[in-house]
């Protein structure tokens, strides 16, 4: 009598998948709810504006569809390796071109430095008025923090790029363990990451249009094997881009002699994915 008299604790079931995707007729959140046993995912039906008549889906069945999704952006260690190795090698050309240009503009500094130094003696020496010393010297101060500002942009922006390549290219290497394995909510952390807040459900299918350098990676995947080399190859000017371009656009360009096809791959996904991470500098 005691025990009935208390309210019973129901135990909590959690559910992985809520919060990731939205209902494709009405664009409502996805929730979810516990019948005869299993998990089912379905539309909140709160829009008052759309009757939805979305179906539910079973957890396993969104588990299965999703897994496949993460599956087709991950990364093979193979890409993996050669992305990190021509990454490094720009990041030293890019170094190289880095300390010749702050080299040159530090010289440009000490020209300045020299003139301000002639214009004083000038001003002392009383050759040039006090009106015209004071505008001399201002221009001259002016071009001489302007180059020093570069200096500085030019070397916080060259070390800012390369590590968060490197993660990335580790989330993309999780990304198929995550797909295989049973962890429901690693595979809501990673498909967020991969679709953000584009992911849908209609009909029973979940649906997701990937973003950034995930779109780039999901990009070189379908590449493999369906159009010729000579309509996906880039032109070899490295990872600074000589133009406003994004992750739609491939250039195309017509080859004496066709290099190996993973290669040339490898060579757009580096160049499209750094345009993301590195930013232009010169």
């Amino acid at each position: 009598m005691k025990q009935r008299g208390k309210p019973q604790k129901k135990e909590k079931i959690p559910k992985a998948f809520t919060g990731l995707l939205r209902c494709g007729e009405c664009g409502m959140m996805i929730t979810a709810e516990i019948q005869k046993g299993h998990i089912y995912y379905r539309c909140t039906k709160k829009n008052k504006a759309v009757k939805c008549t979305q179906p539910y889906i079973r957890e396993e069945e969104l588990d299965r569809q999703l897994s496949k999704m993460i599956q087709k952006v991950s990364l093979p260690q193979d890409w993996a390796e050669e992305l990190l190795k021509m990454a490094e090698k720009d990041e030293k050309e890019a170094a190289q071109s880095c300390a010749a240009f702050v080299q040159e503009t530090r010289e440009k500094i000490r020209e300045i430095n020299i003139k301000l130094q002639r214009l004083l003696d000038a001003y002392l020496e009383q050759d040039i008025d006090r009106e015209e010393y004071r505008q001399r010297k201002v221009k001259l101060m002016s071009e001489k923090k302007t180059l020093g500002e570069k200096i500085i942009n030019l070397e916080q922006k060259r070390q800012c790029w390369l590590e968060p390549f490197r993660n990335w290219i580790n989330s993309a290497l999780q990304a198929g363990k995550i797909a295989r394995d049973n962890d429901l909510f690693a595979k809501k952390i990673t498909a967020k990451e991969i679709f953000g807040s584009n992911l849908i459900l209609a009909a029973r299918e979940a649906r997701g249009r990937t973003q950034n350098q995930w779109a780039a990676l999901c990009a070189a995947h379908q590449m493999i094997g369906k159009k010729p080399l000579s309509h996906i190859l880039v032109p070899p000017v490295g990872v600074e881009p000589t133009r406003d371009c994004s992750h739609t656009i491939l250039s195309r360009t017509c080859l004496p002699v066709s290099p190996r096809r993973h290669v040339i791959i490898l060579t757009i996904l580096l160049t499209l994915i750094l345009r993301l991470f590195y930013p232009l500098l010169f």
